[in-house]
């Protein structure tokens, strides 16, 4: 309970309300103290200013204490005396009392109610006025000596009006505490939720905040520091409602490229703790995110010095093989050494498929090399042995040999024909021309024209042709290239007495090109990379029958320029079939330019 501000204030309040009426209640007692004190000296002084000769006059005569005693009695109201207030006349040599103003009670004797002496008695015994008063005393006394010390004149009061008086004023102060108390509470109750109420409604609204509601803001019309307090608080929480949005809106932009990037990301604390890890990265790795992992589980062989690593923006490079991908890894720290929240950030870039089309670009340029070197070599031995021989060499031999050069430069001519191609195919620099294209036709001329080498290899080539064909939107050119290439393979590389069977459907949209031979068929491994350049299944054979290597890579190039899919299916020693889906002209869809 106390600890709220409302009764600290009250309390406070009650506090300052009782410290002052005890502060008013002592210095008013003290003063009123003070003053019977004064007042009493001045009443004796004056009374022994005027009287003093007469005292001394009866104190010398005949019964001079019974002399004194009417004397002092005819001035009770000059001397004050009362009920509290009395004179006394000591002997001055035996210290007895032998006069007072005092009541005398009989009981089985006199008994003086007021026998003591006090200190000024005794100064006054001495010879010397007594007027000596200690506020803490139980009475106030003034002595004066008659006759040389004979006789002491004493003036004693015992403070119970006094006392009555005080008692009086504190029962006064008292009820004015009560009194006061209850107005300060009432008052304070007003006070304090005159400020309380605001600053209740403020840590309302601040707990609201730190949760994230800003649907409301807190209204003042108050123009003191409250006011300007919770003015201030509602432009604080509009700037923090701002930027928090802003905030948000960077932090969703930056999940969103975490989470949809295609580099992988993980991060580590200082301690090797993973704090995130996208899913780019989960699939680079082969993992599954787990708050539990440490960076040696997350890359188990990569182990790098602290060192190594250091601030503004140094980072290192690292290649790493992981779930049978290469992968670029750079490695930075985030926040500083001395920092808590400071850490290690891994960037995981996939170099696989570069590193394979590095690899293949090598293979490419050293099969280039290959398939050039052995012609030109050919070309060059033929020729300078004509050379060399000169006349001497009879004319069936030069025949032969011109007829070997000749060929060879053929093939290298082919060769650089078909890397032309490809390369323009890369490029998209090869422009084609499309036009509706009957496909009936156009599989039928290229049947003839290969008939005659299907017979010279003893091969039955034969087509099938589906009902209601539609014509192909195609480069017929560029078309007729890809079918006589398949042909042509499927003969070439036929057994004796085998068949070739071109088929032609309609599977809507597509037009369905199929070629089936009977030849010595392809192994298994082999099927994925026959479209490869420069890639053959038997090299020694394919260089005998003249093949490149290149066919079914510019086929598959000028197929899929079609918006079309060729794929093969084989099994050794059985046969091979080419499905060729090239769009029809009428399924709405276009080839590509």
């Amino acid at each position: 309970m106390l600890k709220s501000l409302q009764m600290k204030l009250v309390l406070i309040l009650m506090l300052l309300v009782i410290a002052v009426m005890a502060v008013v209640g002592t210095f008013l007692i003290n003063s009123v103290t003070a003053y019977n004190i004064a007042e009493f000296q001045n009443q004796v002084a004056n009374f022994f200013q005027h009287h003093s000769e007469e005292l001394e006059q009866r104190a010398e005569g005949d019964q001079p204490v019974e002399s004194m005693e009417e004397m002092l009695k005819s001035y009770t109201r000059a001397l004050g005396l009362s009920n509290s207030r009395n004179f006394y006349i000591v002997d001055g040599e035996t210290g007895q009392f032998v006069g007072s103003s005092e009541e005398r009670e009989e009981a089985g004797g006199a008994q003086e109610p007021f026998t003591d002496l006090t200190p000024n008695m005794i100064t006054a015994m001495g010879g010397e006025v007594g007027q000596q008063i200690n506020a803490l005393s139980p009475y106030f006394d003034v002595a004066m000596p008659l006759d040389g010390g004979r006789y002491v004149f004493a003036v004693v009061d015992n403070k119970t009006e006094l006392n009555d008086l005080t008692w009086n004023i504190f029962t006064i102060l008292l009820r004015s505490l009560m009194f006061g108390l209850a107005v300060a509470i009432m008052f304070s109750f007003i006070l304090a939720r005159t400020i309380t109420v605001p600053v209740q409604n403020l840590t309302k609204m601040a707990t609201r905040i730190a949760k994230g509601d800003f649907s409301q803001r807190p209204q003042t019309d108050s123009s003191d520091e409250i006011g300007t307090l919770t003015r201030t608080f509602g432009e604080m929480a509009q700037v923090l409602e701002t930027t928090l949005s802003e905030v948000n809106g960077e932090r969703n932009k930056l999940n969103t490229l975490f989470l949809h990037m295609a580099d992988g990301m993980v991060a580590f604390d200082k301690n090797g703790h993973i704090l995130h890890m996208n899913p780019a990265a989960q699939r680079m790795l082969g993992l599954t995110f787990d708050p539990q992992m440490t960076y040696t589980q997350v890359f188990p062989n990569l182990n790098i010095d602290d060192s190594d690593l250091g601030e503004d923006g140094k980072y290192i490079e690292i290649d790493y093989a992981a779930n049978k991908r290469i992968l670029k890894i750079f490695l930075a720290m985030f926040g500083t050494q001395d920092d808590d929240y400071s850490g290690v950030m891994a960037v995981l870039h996939d170099i696989t498929e570069q590193t394979k089309l590095d690899s293949s670009r090598r293979e490419f340029v050293a099969n280039v090399s290959h398939e050039l070197r052995t012609p030109l070599t050919n070309v060059k031995g033929y020729t300078e042995t004509l050379l060399d021989a000169g006349d001497d060499i009879d004319a069936e031999t030069r025949q032969k040999f011109l007829g070997v050069i000749y060929n060879e430069s053929d093939r290298m001519t082919h060769i650089v024909k078909d890397l032309l191609t490809l390369s323009q195919l890369d490029y998209g620099r090869m422009e084609m021309e499309m036009t509706e294209l009957p496909v009936q036709m156009i599989v039928s001329n290229i049947a003839s024209a290969m008939m005659i080498e299907a017979k010279n290899q003893n091969i039955t080539l034969t087509t099938t042709f589906g009902d209601n064909l539609p014509n192909l939107l195609a480069d017929r050119a560029r078309m007729e290239q890809v079918i006589t290439n398949i042909v042509a393979n499927a003969v070439k590389y036929n057994k004796p007495g085998g068949s070739v069977h071109i088929g032609v459907e309609y599977q809507a949209p597509h037009v369905v090109i199929t070629v089936s031979d009977t030849g010595m068929g392809i192994p298994q491994e082999d099927i994925p990379r026959l479209f490869e350049r420069f890639y053959r299944v038997d090299k020694a054979r394919s260089r005998e029958k003249g093949g490149t290597g290149l066919g079914l890579a510019i086929a598959k190039e000028i197929v899929e320029q079609h918006n079309g899919t060729i794929q093969v299916e084989s099994q050794l020693d059985v046969g091979t079939t080419v499905t060729i889906r090239i769009p029809a002209a009428d399924s709405g869809q276009e080839a590509a330019q």
